[in-house]
């Protein structure tokens, strides 16, 4: 060991600078934080996209597509998946509230029925919407699709 080699033991020198704790820290006065403007004032938070004045990207590039306020957004099961409702929890009848109970859509939303899967038994189905392909496998097995 020579006297080059020698340091410290780590953590046990330097602590962080105190700002704001007087002249004699080197950090007193402005705090680092310079003189007048928004960054110096207490409570100052940059907003999201801001760029101190200029105007921010989100309203510089050109808006485009197309929001339909009136879309009516269906919450979408398929016929495989009635199915296998039926055959777990042994009914013919299924309505929204057997939906919602078996967690496949919540209270709020609405259900279309998709013609995706086989359907081997006679159920008669309540929901919102059908598609063709649903309504004629239901029909098929001697089933009634409802519309609410």
């Amino acid at each position: 060991m020579k006297l080059h080699n020698l340091k410290p033991a780590s953590g046990a020198n330097g602590r962080e600078k105190r700002i704001g704790r007087g002249e004699g820290s080197g950090h007193g006065g402005t705090s680092t934080r310079g003189h007048k403007g928004a960054q110096s004032r207490s409570g100052y938070s940059r907003k999201p996209g801001f760029e101190g004045g200029q105007m921010p990207l989100q309203r510089r590039l050109p808006k485009f597509g197309f929001n339909n306020i009136n879309r009516v957004e269906y919450k979408a099961i398929n016929i495989s998946t009635l199915q296998e409702l039926s055959e777990k929890i042994k009914v013919d009848v299924i309505g929204i509230d057997i939906i919602v109970e078996a967690g496949l859509a919540s209270k709020n939303e609405r259900v279309k029925i998709l013609g995706n899967g086989t359907l081997t038994s006679k159920l008669d189905v309540t929901a919102h919407a059908f598609s063709k392909s649903a309504i004629a496998q239901i029909e098929a097995q001697q089933g009634k699709a409802t519309k609410i």
